[in-house]
C-alpha cells in the first residue's frame, strides 16, 4: 500500500441501471495493453469524495482516500471509498498502513466491498502531475496491477461540470520505474515522453433507478437556478490563475534546460580535457620509447576525469506533463468564451 505523499461526455444508458458517461478516455497515453479498459463508480462514492474536499479542503491542500470495489474482466468497479484523516506533524505516531487495514477490516465485516482498488485525490487548477503521485500510484499499481488513481478537480465542479478523471501508469513508465534508472539514456531508450506517463481510463458513474427517481423529485421540488449567468461574456479569474501557474512551471522547465545546457558544456569540456591527456600520454611514451625506457604504466581515466552527474530527466518530463494540463485547461476554458462571443456577434448582427 502506497504512503499519502503525494468528464465530458454525456452518453446515458439504461438498462438495470442508470450510467452516466462523464469521461471519455483521452488523455496522456493510449489505453494499449492496460488490465483495465473502464471504470465504473457508483454515485455514492462520487458524493463521498465531494464531501470529503467541501469538509477538509482549503485553498491548495488537497485530499486523499482510498478507493474500493472489485475487478469484472477489463472494468474496474468503484463502489466505496473512506478517506484518510488529517494529521498533523505533531500525529507522529500515526500509522496510517495500519488505520487502511482496520478500516477494510470493518468494512468486511459488514458486509461491504473492502477490496483495495485504488486511492483518490483532489486536485488545486489541475496542479497534480507531481514526483508525489507518480511515486504513489507506482507503489499502488505495482502491488496491485488494476489500480487506479482518481482526480478531482473542485474548481472545475463549482462551474457547473463534474471534473472526475482516472489516470493509471502506462506500462513503459512502469518498467522504467521499477529499473529506478530515470537517466536520459534510459528515459530515451524506453521512448517515455511526457505524453505517455500516464494513461486515462474511462469512467461510468453508475446509479440505481431508485436513485434516479429520488434525483428526479429533487429537481422538480429545488428552485429554478439562474442560468443567465452562463451567458455573461466576462471571463472570470480562473483564465488569469491558470497562466499564472502555466508560467511558474514554464519558469521551472527553463531552469531545467539551463541545468542540462550547463550539463553538456561540462560534458564536452570533459570530453576535451580527457582527449588532450591522452595525446600528452602518448607523445610522453614516444619519447621514453626513443630512449629505450619503458612506458608509462596504464591508468584509469575514469577516476581521474569522473563524469558529471548528469541532471534528473525525470522531473523535466512531470513539469511538461504539468504544463500540457494547464495548456489544456486554458484551451477549454477560451473555447468557451470565444464560442459566447462569436454567438454574441452573430445575435448584433442579425439585430442590426
Amino acid at each position: 500500500m502506497a504512503s499519502r505523499k503525494e468528464g465530458t461526455g454525456s452518453s446515458v444508458t439504461s438498462s438495470s441501471s442508470t450510467t452516466v458517461t462523464v469521461g471519455k478516455g483521452k488523455g496522456k497515453g493510449g489505453s494499449g495493453d492496460s488490465a483495465v479498459k473502464q471504470v465504473q463508480i457508483d454515485g455514492l462514492v462520487v458524493l463521498k469524495i465531494i464531501k470529503h474536499y467541501q469538509e477538509e479542503g482549503q485553498g491548495t491542500e488537497v485530499v486523499q482516500g482510498v478507493l474500493l470495489g472489485l475487478v469484472v474482466e477489463d472494468r474496474l468497479e468503484i463502489t466505496n471509498c473512506f478517506p484518510f484523516p488529517q494529521h498533523t506533524e505533531e500525529d507522529a505516531d500515526f500509522d496510517e498502513v495500519q488505520y487502511q487495514m482496520e478500516m477494510m477490516r470493518s468494512l468486511r465485516h459488514v458486509n461491504i466491498d473492502h477490496l483495495h482498488v485504488g486511492w483518490y485525490q483532489s486536485t488545486y487548477y489541475g496542479s497534480f502531475v507531481t514526483r508525489a503521485l507518480l511515486d504513489s500510484q507506482f507503489s499502488y499499481q505495482h502491488a496491485i496491477e488494476e489500480s487506479v488513481v482518481l482526480i478531482y478537480d473542485p474548481i472545475k465542479t463549482a462551474q457547473g461540470s463534474l471534473s472526475l478523471k482516472a489516470y493509471r501508469l502506462t506500462p513503459k513508465l512502469m518498467e522504467v520505474c521499477k529499473e529506478k534508472d530515470f537517466s536520459p539514456e534510459a528515459l530515451k531508450k524506453a521512448s517515455i515522453t511526457f505524453e505517455y506517463m500516464f494513461e486515462e481510463v474511462p469512467i461510468v458513474i453508475k446509479n440505481s433507478h431508485l436513485i434516479n427517481v429520488l434525483m428526479w423529485e429533487l429537481e422538480k421540488k429545488s428552485a429554478v437556478a439562474d442560468k443567465h449567468e452562463l451567458l455573461s461574456l466576462a471571463s472570470s479569474n480562473h483564465l488569469g490563475k491558470n497562466l499564472q501557474l502555466l508560467m511558474d512551471r514554464v519558469d521551472d522547465m527553463s531552469q531545467d534546460i539551463v541545468k542540462y545546457n550547463t550539463y553538456m558544456r561540462n560534458t564536452s569540456k570533459q570530453q576535451q580535457q580527457k582527449h588532450q591527456y591522452q595525446q600528452r600520454r602518448q607523445q610522453e611514451n614516444m619519447q621514453r620509447q626513443s630512449r629505450g625506457e619503458p612506458p608509462l604504466p596504464e591508468e584509469d581515466l575514469s577516476k581521474l576525469f569522473k563524469p558529471p552527474q548528469p541532471p534528473a530527466r525525470m522531473d523535466s518530463l512531470l513539469i511538461a506533463g504539468q504544463i500540457n494540463t494547464y495548456c489544456q485547461n486554458i484551451k477549454e476554458f477560451t473555447a468557451q468564451n470565444l464560442g459566447k462571443l462569436f454567438m454574441a456577434q452573430a445575435l448584433q448582427e442579425y439585430n442590426n
